[in-house]
């Protein structure tokens, strides 16, 4: 059976009426660049989020960046982020200047590990960017405690999390900031780019809103030099709609992962496959992926071995972002970062999404015990 990793036209054809409602709503309008579209979105996440401002921009990489740009972050300052992450994490700080410090992650949650935070900070670290990774929270007790201590600035990479949860607190609203992504494959998609900052200190959010709009204070009249970070009418109305939708299917996603477990546990690949562990403290995990390990080196090959016979699947992240071309001059080399670096080797994402079938993860779990057994 062929099994797709992701399939988006599923999830469009359920709410297909209220999308196009929306989209002909704000055509007719004409108004497409921030205005009340964005502005009732970004109440919505706010509330969603339990943060008291949501300032919508363009993408979840742009998030990071802007939340840098408001703290006044660049060249000579220091940034500490995970090394097992997407890019965007580290090209934001390498974007306004700074410089990523990567501290290794927990063999567990595949998570920024606290402890190698702790070792990281110097007298130029400015910020700690914890990642959310495939929806399980980062450790932020240890990592706010380490923040305090230093006075650093805590920015959320939440950009696979919305919704998911630390100790009851939804993330996004324990940092100094919570950066978002709404791009397409997340649990909470738009029809293409588009991101969210949530911060609970308003005046964060008044620099937010001022720097995404190229500096403005007044109309032409600029305090800083900001960027065109504006989010899209279109896009903010299109999340408007699934927004309601959005816990129902992090609750699928749940199932599905649950079912995996079951299924691999029945199929008897114990020392040949791990599955995605929980983390040791309370967590609402809302699976933005569902990645296992393969050992004895044969990760490379399976997924070969499942697209070829049309079964999706996708290597999270297979070079640790410290051995990167581009940030050779950092003088990362190999065992600097040993758990990311063994993570690299044999993490694959298997398919998750809400609409996924019974006997859709059964054919996958069968065509990977068929393969390594």
């Amino acid at each position: 059976m062929a099994v797709p990793l992701l399939d988006l036209k599923a999830q469009y054809a359920s709410i297909k009426e209220e999308i196009l409602k929306e989209i002909s709503e704000i055509s007719d309008s004409q108004y497409f660049i921030l205005g009340p579209k964005v502005e009732k979105l970004e109440k919505e996440v706010a509330a969603y989020c339990a943060s008291n401002f949501a300032v919508g921009v363009t993408s979840g990489s742009d998030a990071l960046i802007i939340a840098l740009m408001v703290e006044g972050i660049g060249p000579g300052d220091e940034v500490i982020i995970p090394p097992f992450t997407f890019f965007a994490t580290a090209g934001a700080v390498v974007r306004v200047g700074a410089t990523p410090v990567f501290a290794d992650i927990d063999p567990v949650t595949y998570n920024i590990d606290p402890v190698k935070v702790a070792e990281k900070v110097t007298p130029r670290t400015k910020a700690i960017i914890p990642v959310h990774l495939f929806g399980q929270p980062a450790d932020m007790d240890p990592i706010m405690e380490i923040a305090k201590k230093h006075n650093l600035v805590v920015i959320e990479d939440a950009c696979q999390a919305i919704g998911s949860e630390y100790k009851g607190r939804r993330v996004g609203s324990i940092g100094d900031y919570g950066c978002f992504s709404f791009f397409p494959s997340k649990n909470l998609g738009c029809f293409g780019d588009g991101g969210m900052v949530t911060c609970n200190d308003p005046e964060k959010a008044k620099l937010l809103k001022i720097f995404r709009n190229h500096g403005q204070s007044g109309t032409y009249m600029h305090e800083y030099v900001g960027g065109n970070f504006r989010l899209d009418a279109l896009q903010a109305g299109i999340l408007s709609v699934k927004l309601p939708y959005l816990d129902g299917w992090s609750e699928a996603r749940q199932h599905n992962a649950a079912e995996y477990d079951e299924l691999f546990a029945a199929a008897g690949l114990d020392g040949k496959v791990s599955l995605p562990k929980k983390a040791a403290y309370p967590v609402r995990h809302i699976y933005n992926q569902y990645c296992i390990e393969v050992s004895g080196g044969r990760r490379d090959a399976l997924v070969a071995h499942l697209r070829e016979i049309g079964i999706g699947c996708a290597i999270y992240y297979p070079l640790s972002l410290h051995l990167q071309k581009c940030f050779a001059d950092l003088g990362g080399k190999p065992g600097d970062c040993p758990v990311s670096e063994a993570a690299s080797g044999r993490i694959m994402a298997l398919p998750i999404y809400p609409e996924s079938t019974a006997e859709q993860r059964r054919s996958v779990v069968d065509a990977i015990a068929a393969f390594l057994k």
